[in-house]
Formats: structure tokens, C-alpha cells, sequence
């Protein structure tokens, strides 16, 4: 029945041509003076052709899908696709930091690394940034990024979430979610699970039909993200993948851990899989002790590190990594490399980190992570010692390598004009009065979503000097003013400042800077940014604030840009 089906879209690809081809000859014969009757026969013609190819077009798919009998497995101390071995060579690219101009390039570069699978998490905060507000489109159009990987021959394993890590704000999870002041995150806390459903709802919809059952590229899911390093809620994994599941996913679900997590972070009926940057046999072992005769992987082989203000850019050498990655292949286990290509936390994105520390550190803008692919796209060392050691696990030669993206130099940009702060209150809305500090996520702005990032400005009025005392209040650092007039920075460094003596009322202001949420461990719930208790003058709370958002949209942004031209406006 396959090879009839198969002659029959030949003969229809052929008389599709033969049609078409007897019209190319019909208009030269006739030159460009047709009669009615032959314009008549060349519009069918063309309708004729036109049904032909579509049925061909529709029996291709259909065919290419119908071969697709059974996606990846993990029955056995192996991989199988469609019965056959199969060892996953993976790295991660996240498309929402890689501008999409550049995803054809990187993905073509991971490809003529020697890779044949492409990771890639789902950020649920910038799909969602409002409650019940989704984008799915330009630079998040999930969809086309995974066409695209589908196109170039490269197989996914989509990691949506809810929770993501991935150095990113509150692990990707959506800030409005803190306006609940009993929200427990990565829980069943019932109003954590409706808003999961709410996405899931949404999400699931874009990435059903990209499975490999549906003749797309995914060919595993994973189960939330590193539970087992938070491990709050034992029903929580169990509703994860049954959300997954009751939205039509059907391919392989895994899970991902450190060592320590996989005692915690499993869930039945998903393949669990280890992080680690060092290789310690004893690791191996017991990954091979919980789930015997199955398929070992790697999902995160940490290619290098992420950086924090503040500190040195990391970097982790050729020369200790490589020797980890021919071992891990020796021992017939899959690898993702993570990352393959960081790219960049662009605008307010970047996480903290707080594991370990007094106080948290804020993530840099740049997620270069010395990977193999910088944060530029450029080959480095590690890329090319990588396609080396790949090209042996595949039977033809790898693609050539694509060429260097073309640069140019720009010259030093000089500042013309600035707006000062005090100029830019007149392009933002409405301010809130408040008796006492409100946390930013509270604030009613953004259709009652609150702020998410950026800058908040706290105003009140006092009539003496004093020691003005933050009480650790302040998330994460607010640059201090009485009367326009800067005073000092406070922090979780410098809690206390002296204000000094005046005449009369003067405005006390504090720019509160949200510096990043953090995106580990086990503080997740307490990540509200701004004034997010009282401080205290002379030991006695203040009052009577009036709070201003500035989360630095492009609305704001472009319109105290357009209006600097116009100084008058600043009046208007």
C-alpha cells in the first residue's frame, strides 16, 4: 500500500509538470495575443496544476508523517528512535536571548558543530507579562523558532517549565504573581496552579504540533525544572506532568537535577536526568542505581558559568572541559551542553544570585557563559575542539562552517542631552498615595499587574534632620534625596544615613532600583522589589508617601525622548 501510494505522488508530480509544462508552451506559441477560448484553457490549466500540486504538497506531509512510528525511547540502557540507537548530542540556545535575526546562524553553527539536538526553556514572564496577557509573537515566536530547528535538520527538547532557573528574573516565573502575599511558588498552592493552567493552556497549544508524532522536531519534554533542589510540595511534580500530559504532550518526559536534587526532583513516568560540570563516577553510579537499565544523559554539562556584578568573568578552559566531555561519550551516555551559545539578558531579564550570601548579587547583562559560541556568535577554542570530538560519532562529515557574521565599527557615541529625574516624572502616570510603602508588584499600575522591574520613586515629606534607617527594607538599593538633593546610597550594605539639617518641610525622595530577582534556592516567594516595609526617621516610621512607577517601558522611554526636542512640553 506505502510503494502504491509512493507511485501514485510520482505520477501525479509528473503529470503536475507535464501540465505546466504544455502551458509554458501553449503562451509561446501564442505570444501574448490570446483568443478568449485560450485564455479560458490557460486558466484551467493553471487550476488544474495548481489542484495537482497541492495534492502532492498534502501527500508528501502526510507520508512524511505516517514514517514516523515511534519517537524516542528509553526502554533500555539506550536511546532508540524509531527503533533504532540514538545517542543525543544536545545544546542549549535560548531564543529569547539570541535576537532573531541571529537564530539561523547559531542554530547552523550548532549544527556544524556536531550536534544533532537543541534545547531551549520557555520563560513564562515575557510570554505572560500581564495575568491572561500572552505574547507569542517577534522575538517570542516560539513556534517559528522551532520550525526553524525542524527545518535545519535538529531535534528539540523543550523545557517550558513553569520554572526555568536559567539566570533568569524569578526564574522566569511572572512577577504579578507576588502580589499575592501568601503566594507559595512551585507548589499546589491553589492560586500557583491556576495561573500554571491559565499558561499551560496557552503554551501547550503552540507546541503540540511541533512533536515528533505530529511530524515536528520535539522529541522530549521536560518535568518542570531542578525540583529536587527545592522539593517543597511532594504533589507538585505529579500535577506538572499531568498538565503536560492533558494538553496533548505525548513525547518522552524527563527531569532534571544535580545529584543532590535527584533524590527529591523525580516524578514517575518521566526519565531523570543529571547536571554536573565535574565528572564524579560515583554520580554516574547512582543515577544507574535509581533507574537501572535505562538511558543515561547529561541534560546540563555546564560549558562554563554565569557571571554576577562585581566579580570576574568566569571562565572554565578547554582543557578541563574537554577531557569531561570524551569521558561522558566513553561511557555511552547522551550530553546537552549548557550552554551551547549564552547570549544576553537583555533589559530588566538578568536574575540574582543569593546561595551562600549575605545578601544578593545581581546577574550581568551579558550571558556569555564561556560558551563554545560567544556571546557575539563567534567560534572559539572549545567550539572547534567540540566538532572535533563529535565528528566521530556521526557516519558522514559534519556541515562546513558557516562564515563569520559580517561587523562593523561604530564610532563613540557622544551624549548630546539628558533628562534629568526630576524632568522624566512628567512622562509617567499617575502617582499612588499610600500611608505606608507599597512593593512595587503591589503598585496599581499595568491594569492592576503591578511593576515588574525597573525604578520606583518614594516620596514623602519630613521637617527635621536625623538618622534616616532603612531596617533592611529596601530591595535592592535606593540612591536617597531631600529636596533634589542627593544624599547617599542605601542597601543591604549601608542601612543608615545621616540627613542633614533644613528649614522647614522638604521632600524626602528614594529611588528604589529592583537589581534582579532571584532565580534559586529557596527564597523565591520573598523576591518583592522596592520599599517593602517601613524606614524609619529618628526611629519612627514614615508616612504619607506619594509613589511613582518608572519601569522604564518603551512607552516612557520613547516619549521622554520625543519630548527633550520640545523643552516646553516638559510644561505642558
Amino acid at each position: 500500500m506505502h510503494f502504491n501510494r509512493v507511485n501514485t505522488r510520482n505520477v501525479q508530480g509528473a503529470s503536475g509538470t507535464k501540465v505546466l509544462s504544455l502551458l509554458r508552451m501553449q503562451v509561446l506559441m501564442g505570444g501574448l495575443r490570446l483568443s478568449l477560448k485560450q485564455r479560458y484553457l490557460v486558466l484551467l490549466c493553471f487550476a488544474v496544476g495548481a489542484i495537482i500540486a497541492y495534492q502532492f504538497t498534502r501527500n508528501r506531509l502526510e507520508g512524511r508523517r505516517m514514517s514516523r512510528v515511534e519517537g524516542l525511547r528509553a526502554n533500555s540502557s539506550e536511546f532508540t528512535l524509531e527503533g533504532e540507537p540514538f545517542r543525543i548530542l544536545g545544546g542549549s540556545i535560548h531564543y529569547f536571548r539570541v535576537p532573531r535575526a541571529y537564530w539561523e546562524d547559531r542554530l547552523l553553527k550548532m549544527k556544524a558543530c556536531g550536534l544533532n539536538t537543541l534545547t531551549t526553556y520557555v520563560p513564562w514572564n515575557l510570554h505572560e507579562p500581564e495575568r491572561g496577557v500572552f505574547n507569542f509573537e517577534d522575538q517570542l515566536d516560539l513556534e517559528a523558532y522551532l520550525r526553524l530547528a525542524g527545518s535545519l535538520g535538529l531535534w528539540v527538547i523543550l523545557r517550558p517549565g513553569p520554572y526555568i532557573c536559567a539566570e533568569w528574573d524569578l526564574g522566569g516565573l511572572p512577577s504579578w504573581l507576588l502580589r499575592d502575599h501568601n503566594m507559595k511558588l512551585r507548589t499546589t498552592y491553589p492560586r500557583f496552579t491556576d495561573a500554571v493552567n491559565s499558561f499551560f493552556h496557552q503554551l501547550m497549544k503552540k507546541v503540540v504540533p511541533h512533536q515528533y508524532s505530529e511530524g515536528g522536531p520535539i522529541i522530549a519534554v521536560q518535568v518542570e525544572n531542578e525540583y529536587g533542589s527545592y522539593a517543597k510540595d511532594g504533589e507538585y511534580m505529579p500535577f506538572i506532568k499531568e498538565a503536560l500530559l492533558s494538553r496533548g504532550i505525548t513525547e518522552l518526559l524527563l527531569t532534571s537535577d544535580n545529584k543532590e536534587g535527584l533524590k527529591r526532583g523525580g516524578v514517575k513516568g518521566a526519565l531523570e536526568t543529571i547536571n554536573f560540570q565535574k565528572l564524579n563516577p560515583n554520580d554516574i553510579k547512582y543515577l544507574d542505581g535509581i533507574q537501572p537499565h535505562k538511558p543515561k544523559m547529561v541534560m546540563e554539562y555546564w560549558s562554563g558559568w554565569f557571571d554576577l556584578w562585581g566579580d570576574l568573568h568566569h571562565v572554565y578552559t578547554a582543557e578541563d572541559m574537554m577531557p569531561v566531555v570524551t569521558e561522558i561519550l566513553k561511557l555511552d551516555m547522551s550530553i546537552n551542553l549548557y550552554m551551547f551559545h549564552g547570549g544576553t539578558n537583555f533589559g530588566f531579564m538578568s536574575g540574582a544570585f543569593a546561595v551562600g550570601m549575605p545578601a544578593p548579587k545581581p546577574m550581568v547583562t551579558s550571558y556569555d557563559y564561556d560558551a563554545p559560541l560567544s556571546e557575539a556568535g563567534d567560534y572559539t577554542t572549545k567550539y572547534h575542539l567540540l566538532r572535533n570530538v563529535f565528528s566521530r560519532y556521526h557516519a558522514q562529515p559534519l556541515p562546513e562552517l558557516p562564515s563569520h557574521q559580517e561587523r562593523r565599527a561604530y564610532q563613540p557615541v557622544v551624549i548630546q542631552q539628558h533628562l534629568s529625574l526630576w524632568d522624566s516624572l512628567h512622562f509617567t502616570d499617575k502617582p499612588f498615595k499610600s500611608e505606608r510603602p507599597v512593593n512595587m508588584e503591589n503598585l496599581p499600575v499595568n491594569n492592576n499587574n503591578g511593576q515588574s522591574y525597573g525604578y520606583t520613586l518614594y516620596e514623602t515629606t519630613i521637617t527635621s534632620e536625623g538618622a534616616l534607617n532603612s531596617k533592611n527594607n529596601i530591595r535592592d538599593r535606593a540612591l536617597v534625596f531631600v529636596g533634589k538633593y542627593f544624599i547617599g546610597v542605601l542597601d543591604y550594605a549601608t542601612q543608615e544615613l545621616a540627613l542633614p539639617d533644613g528649614k522647614g518641610k522638604r521632600t524626602l525622595s528614594l529611588l528604589v532600583e529592583n537589581c534582579g530577582r532571584v532565580n534559586y534556592g529557596n527564597s523565591l516567594d520573598e523576591q518583592r522589589k522596592g520599599l517593602v516595609g517601613d524606614i524609619e526617621l529618628n526611629k519612627r516610621p514614615l508616612h504619607d508617601f506619594i509613589i511613582r512607577s518608572l519601569d522604564m517601558k518603551p512607552g516612557f522611554v520613547n516619549s521622554a525622548v520625543l519630548k527633550m526636542s520640545r523643552p516646553e512640553a516638559l510644561y505642558e
